[in-house]
Parts: C-alpha cells; structure tokens; sequence
C-alpha cells in the first residue's frame, strides 16, 4: 500500500509538494466535478483527499499539505483516530441503523450520558441527539420556545448558526450564505456583539448596549431565548470581552429568557477548555454541539436542564437519522481520545505556539490589526496599517500563497478579512511550526 493510501496516525507526517497545487490528478477530478456537483457547492482549496491523519492531508497526486484547518473544527482529534475507527468498524459489523425513535440502542443514550457529564454546570440535564449543528440550533430554539411560551428569538452581530431557513435568519453575513434565499423566519431579532477591535467597551459596557436594544425592540417578556457562540466562529473569531457573556446569562435568567450557547465550533476541547462557555465560568440553559463531537461522523446534540429538555410533549423532537448508530460510536471514540489525550490541555500548548507566532507576524507586519481567540481557535485580523479598515485583498493573497506551500488555512468574519487557524489537537509541535513558516513567507512575500 502506498503512503497516500494509508491514513489514520500512522500517516508520515511532513508536509511534501511533488506537483503545483492542484496537480494533474485534482485538475482531473475538478473536471468531473464541474461536470456533476452543483456550482453552489465551493471549495476552499481544489485538491482531492485520499488519506488523512495527525496533521496532514494527502492528495491523488501525493502532496501531502499541513492541516490547520481540521475539517472547520471537526476532525480535532485527528483523522481516522484510533478509537474512532475501532468503534465504526464494530458498529458497521453490528448494525448501521435502526432509527432510535422506532427501536432504541445504547450507543445514543450512553453519548447523552457523557454529554451531561462534559457540558457546563452539575444541574440535572438531558439531551437530544440530530445531525447537523444548524438543525441542534433550530431545535434548541423550539424548545425554548415551548418552554417559554414566548416566540422571539434574539441573535448578534457576526453570528453564523446555520443554512436552514431559521438559521439563516439567524445568521448575520448575507454573502453567501442568505443571499437569494429568502424570506427568512420571522421573530429573530438583532443585538451588538461585543467586539473589542472594533467598539473599545468593556464586557460590562457592550453586554449593557445590547441588553438595551433588546428591551427596546424587543421586550424581555417576548424573548424565549438568547442565542450566542461564546467565541463567534464563520464571524471572525470574535472573541467578547470579559464580562460580557456573564452579563447577559445574568441578566436571561432574571427574566426568564433561556441562554443558548452555540459550542458547536468552540466545543470539545477545542479552545483549551470542554466548552468555551467554561473560561468564564458561565452555565447555559441549552448548549448545541456538531463538529468536533464525533471525530468526522456527522452527529449534533441540545444538552440542557432536564426541565427544559422535558417541556416537548413526544414526538416533537427526533428525526430519522438523529443519533445514528455509526455517528454514536464515533462520538464515544472522540470522546474516549479527548480524555485519554488530555486534548484540552493540548489545545493549550498548541495556542501557545500559534499565538507566539502570530505575535512575531503582527511586530512586522501592520497590517495585522488583532490576534484572538483561545487554545487551538486562534485569528488574526488584517487592516489597512493604522485604522480597522477590512483588508481582504491582502488576505485572499497570503491565503492562496499559503494553499500553493501546501498549508491549509481558512479565512473567515464578516468583511473576508480574518484568517482562523483551527489545527486538529492530534498536530505535532514541529509540523505546526513548520506550517507558520510558511505562513511567515506568505505575509513576507505578498507585502
């Protein structure tokens, strides 16, 4: 077998370019797929995948190109992990379905059993398991909405949540992912994020800005529930400043509006904590989950209390392939790595690293406005030197010189103007200095 023929840990790991990037065999395939997948349908660089694992990616014509995007942070234990596979291969042995709302299995009560245990707070709670984040989203807003009695929804400034129609009226940025397909659902309301680049507030000062608007436009008496990612994700890793996601859990509690926190890029260790929500200590009503949960199987989850979760008469909640057999398996496999691993402290060391090298980038590159996030979900924000003017000219540019080097990277936020770094926790110390290497020479050589 071929080394671009083997993934899992055992791949080697370094990065190697034997041909331009995209080689002949990609330019093959992206032939076949134009000819076959919808245009709508992008992609970020057109290489195509035959193996992956640790911290590479290996190509049809055996590049093999560093990792820092992890699949948008869902392959954070790494591709192919050793208790995901041994999981799946039992569980495709066994059965591949049975939908657990006609005859149930252990796999999806023993993911809820462990995500009572990981969520934030010691409260009694309970989950429901679907298969995307946008539909954890849109199902965590029904119930609160039956909890409360109330309709309205309120969302922030920069927010992602979905391609559903509800959660693309939650989602802020148009292009392109709300552009034409409207009309949206109705009784979704808008607050300012806090943004420390950009508004200068404290967490105190931009929570109390938004809560104003809220009770303004909205009423606190018709808000079931805040909708919020502790750290924004497709937004530009915006991250709050402290105070603010305290405050406004304070403040849902004291008017009985539910407290959603959208963990679903954030969650499973990914920034050096179970939850982004953890750092400041803050416990959310309802907490959905996608991404990182199942080592690349497509599973999502609504953790909350018991009382809430139990507030939707049966039947309304599920769905055919909620909690598939296969997709529970890899969970428990994910979760069995994340903890023998000790990945959250691993996401520390590895933001560390990237945060030291994106402090070296911003002393001699102006254009680099801000460099945030927490442990294996960092960003830098590029401006015009000296103002907060979007520059996603120049950041398209290092983008693209760092997808010809062989380093995958994502850029994000609303105005395009934001790289993430998003390594999967199974990276090596040394690919992941190599990869900012490259990254060094991109921004050294597209001044």
């Amino acid at each position: 077998m071929t080394e671009s023929a083997v993934g899992g840990p055992s791949l080697p790991q370094g990065r190697r370019l034997v041909t331009a990037i995209p080689g002949p065999g990609s330019l093959e395939r992206l032939d076949r797929k134009k000819a076959y997948v919808a245009d709508g349908v992008g992609t970020t660089l057109p290489v195509f995948v035959v193996a992956a694992g640790g911290g590479v990616i290996v190509d049809v014509d055996g590049n093999s190109l560093i990792d820092l995007g992890s699949g948008i942070a869902v392959v954070s234990v790494g591709n192919a992990a050793p208790a995901v596979a041994r999981n799946v291969h039992a569980q495709v042995e066994a059965f591949t379905h049975t939908c657990f709302m006609v005859t149930p299995y252990d796999g999806y009560v023993d993911v809820c059993v462990a995500l009572a245990d990981v969520t934030p707070g010691d409260h009694s709670k309970k989950s429901a398991l679907f298969n995307s984040g946008a539909e954890a989203v849109e199902n965590a807003v029904k119930i609160a909405r039956v909890a409360t009695g109330r309709d309205a929804v309120a969302v922030f400034d920069h927010a992602y949540h979905g391609r559903t129609n509800l959660t693309m009226a939650m989602t802020a940025k148009n292009m392109p992912y709300k552009n034409g397909f409207g009309p949206f659902a109705g009784e979704v309301y808008r607050a300012p994020m806090s943004y420390p680049l950009r508004d200068g507030l404290t967490g105190e000062q931009a929570a109390a800005r938004a809560i104003d608007v809220l009770e303004k436009q909205v009423g606190a008496g018709n808000l079931s529930c805040i909708v919020i990612e502790p750290i924004q994700g497709e937004g530009g890793f915006v991250v709050p400043a402290k105070g603010f996601l305290p405050a406004l859990a304070a403040w849902a509690k004291d008017n009985g509006v539910v407290f959603i926190a959208d963990e679903i890029q954030t969650g499973f260790c990914r920034t050096g904590d179970w939850f982004a929500s953890d750092d400041e200590g803050v416990v959310p009503d309802l907490v959905t989950t996608a991404k990182g949960i199942a080592g690349g199987l497509p599973l999502a989850a609504v953790t909350g209390r018991a009382e809430l979760m139990d507030s939707v008469h049966v039947g309304g909640l599920g769905g055919t392939y909620g909690g598939n057999p296969v997709a529970c398996a890899a969970a428990l496999g994910a979760l069995e790595e994340m903890r023998g691993g000790s990945l959250d402290a691993r996401a520390r060391e590895i933001g560390a690293i990237m945060a030291s090298r994106l402090g070296e980038l911003a002393a001699v590159h102006d254009v680099v406005a801000d460099i945030r996030g927490r442990g294996a979900m960092m960003a830098i924000e590029l401006c015009k030197p000296g103002t907060t003017e979007p520059d996603p000219v120049r950041t398209a540019a290092v983008a693209a010189y760092c997808h010809q080097q062989g380093v995958v990277v994502l850029t994000c936020g609303t105005w395009g103007n934001v790289f993430r770094f998003l390594p999967p926790l199974s990276i090596s110390d040394a690919l992941l200095e190599e990869a900012f290497e490259v990254v060094a020479e991109a921004f050294a050589s597209t001044r």
